[in-house]
């Protein structure tokens, strides 16, 4: 994934979600940076969950990686931990964070309310706990994009681009809510572009996908059919990333 990266001209990569990371040696994470720096590719981490032992693992991860960003979020499966919790939790290991000089970005999701998590953010107000901006996540709280923009937009330090759309299920009965490629949706990036300011303040900008399985294909050629909408999807959004950000 580092040389695919490096070869679409692109110079980060989030390993966000591949919890066997936990599991790499030194060894193995030397060599994933070696790769990386040979590469030309800067890597960010991401987990879920606020549990100081379970940041302090990925910081660790993070130090042997040369990582400056992790992501996360408020919740992990059963683990949901109240306001004073997550208060209590991130100020704990803020000092951990500042030491290793990592960022650490709490990401916009439908489980927590946008203000919600605002208030933690800037109740704490610490320059290393900052916000991933993800406001395609919240339509699912019936969170408008533009408003969760507004409302995170002094605490983020990542964004991850995600585009989005909805259509008709057949016969009219219900709708669909799935990705596409960035400029063939809803997701209003050049207005985000122009309140976030993301070359001037450092945050950095993550693809992502919804992309559906294709199954309308024989089910022997839905995996490649799928990984070329992929490709194609790809390519599209860093053409739009490129122009829009130039």
């Amino acid at each position: 994934m580092v040389r695919e990266t490096a070869a679409l001209g692109v110079d980060l990569l989030q390993l966000c979600d591949v919890p066997a990371l936990e599991e790499y040696s030194e060894e193995r994470l030397a060599s994933l940076r070696a790769v990386a720096d040979a590469e030309g590719v800067a890597l960010e981490l991401g987990t879920r969950g606020t549990d100081p032992a379970h940041l302090r693992r990925w910081l660790r991860l993070a130090r042997a990686l040369d990582v400056v960003l992790l992501r996360s979020m408020w919740t992990s499966g059963e683990d949901r931990p109240d306001r004073a919790e997550t208060l209590r939790r991130l100020r704990t290991i803020a000092p951990e964070l500042e030491e290793a000089g990592v960022t650490l970005a709490l990401e916009t999701y439908e489980q927590v309310s946008t203000a919600d998590l605002v208030d933690v953010i800037a109740t704490l107000d610490h320059p290393r706990i900052r916000i991933c901006l993800d406001p395609a996540n919240t339509v699912a709280n019936l969170e408008l994009p533009a408003d969760v923009t507004a409302r995170c937009a002094p605490y983020v330090a990542n964004w991850h681009v995600k585009d989005f759309d909805f259509s008709r299920n057949p016969g009219w009965v219900g709708f669909v809510y799935t990705g596409t490629a960035l400029g063939d949706g809803r997701l209003d990036y050049d207005g985000m572009l122009a309140l976030l300011r993301p070359a001037e303040r450092g945050i950095t900008q993550i693809i992502e996908f919804w992309l559906p399985w294709q199954d309308t294909v024989p089910a022997a050629e839905q995996a490649l059919v799928t990984t070329r909408l992929e490709a194609e999807w790809t390519r599209t959004t860093l053409d739009q990333l490129r122009r829009r950000n130039s």
